[in-house]
This record gives C-alpha cells, structure tokens and sequence, in this order.
C-alpha cells in the first residue's frame, strides 16, 4: 500500500468517534505500531485534527472532513454506473443531481483517475427509457419521502381494480424494470408496495406525518426478511420469501 493511500486509510478507520488503537490500526493496514505512530504524527503536524496517544489510543475530531481523492478503479466504475443508471431510469432532479455529483467528482480526482471517468465501458440507454411524466412522478414521491408528507393515490393494480388511498411514503425501490413506493398505507392500517406505473394520479394531501413505530422503514425490512416480498398493492405476511422473477 501506498504510503499516501494508508494515510488516507487511517483517516476513514478514525471517522465516527471511535477511539483505534495505535496496534490495531496496524494490524488492518498490516504496519507495525511505529509506522502507524509515524504516520499519526504526520497526519498531525499536517492539520488533521488526530487527538491521543500512544498506548491509549487515537480519535479524529468531529468536522474534519477529506475530499474523494482515492478511488480505487472499481469504485469509479461502480460511481460511474451508478450515476449512469440514475440519469437513464430516475427522476429528473435524480438525473441532475447524479450527473452534477459525477462532475464534482471528477473535479478532485487525480487525473489518471479522471480519466476513467470518461472511459467507463458501462452504459444505460436513456432514449425513452422514461417517460418526463414518470420522472416528475419520481421526484415527487421521492420529495414526499423526504419531508414525510401524506400523499392522495390514485391506483390501479394488476387487475386493473381502481382504489384510492392516503399512503405515508416511505422510500423507493427499483427492480431493473419498474420502480415501486414503499409506504404505510392508512386505508389498510399495513405497509404496502405501489408499482409507480400503476399510480393514475398523485396528489398532496395536505398534511404530514410523524415516525412512528412499526410503521418505519426498518420495519418494513424486517417484515420483508420474514415474509418476502408479494403483489406490490397487497403485501401479505404470510406469503414465502421469494422475489418475482420481473418485479414486482
């Protein structure tokens, strides 16, 4: 390893607080304890705010912040990708935002590792993949998720039944076709899964909801992890784990 690349390794294993041992950061870069104290004591005269000492233990303060300057040529792929499948099948401030991240990126990289940016053999065709209304759709179950805003479904399942429903949105799930809402529904009292081609119309309900628990998130994994995922209008508990072979 780089000896740049360990400092900059030793930064990430100090984020979040946790006090590391001098040894046991020499045992994950496979280093012995004096080059870790040496490397703590550049890091140290350079700025970074490392706080303790020899024997007890180091912390990074809270703040300090590293731009991405390292990454390996499988993360820029992976960024890359990622980024690419957004613009062609996410919302339309997705797209932007994904393609405004990339350009930071790439902005601080060293610049044979900006240059695989551009050389990234993996694409996602964009030419009709989504419809402008689908996007705008996106952005705005995603915005509704985010400030936990009650929403007014119009919807049809896969039997063409309309209904209509007031649903706490939750988060969103891609399957590589289709797009679904994980929300807690208040007509059925239960977590539900809306295929987003499916909704007819959305609207603001005109009110916002609270945290509450059994109906996050997390909860609603936790119920996937038992029951698996079903029709995405009409989860229930008792269904086997399984994943339909083209979304749901």
């Amino acid at each position: 390893m780089r000896r740049a690349d360990r400092l900059f390794a030793i930064v990430q294993h100090l984020r979040g607080g946790r006090l590391v041992t001098a040894r046991r950061l020499g045992e994950r870069l496979e280093v012995s304890e004096r080059t870790i104290y040496r490397d703590i004591a550049d890091l140290q005269a350079s700025g970074v705010p490392v706080e303790g000492e020899a024997g007890v233990g180091y912390i990074l303060r809270d703040g300090f912040e590293l731009p991405p300057l390292m990454f390996s040529r499988d993360e820029i792929v992976a960024l890359v990708a990622g980024a690419r499948m957004v613009q062609a099948f996410g919302g339309a401030e997705m797209a932007r935002s994904a393609a405004e991240a990339m350009i930071k990126i790439a902005a601080v990289l060293p610049e044979a590792e900006r240059a695989r940016v551009g050389q990234t053999g993996i694409h996602a065709h964009h030419a009709g993949a989504v419809s402008d209304a689908h996007r705008a759709l996106l952005d705005s179950l995603d915005r509704a998720a985010e400030r936990r805003e009650v929403v007014h479904l119009s919807y049809c399942d896969e039997q063409s039944r309309p209904s209509r429903r007031d649903v706490r949105p939750l988060g969103l799930w891609f399957w590589g076709k289709v797009w679904t809402l994980v929300a807690w529904c208040e007509l059925r009292d239960d977590f539900r899964m809306f295929r987003v081609d499916r909704i007819a119309e959305l609207m603001p309900a005109g009110r916002s909801f609270k945290p509450a628990r059994g109906q996050l998130l997390v909860d609603f994994f936790r119920r996937m992890e038992i029951c698996g995922p079903s029709d995405p209008a009409d989860m229930k508990p008792i269904i086997p784990r399984r994943l339909p072979p083209n979304g749901p």
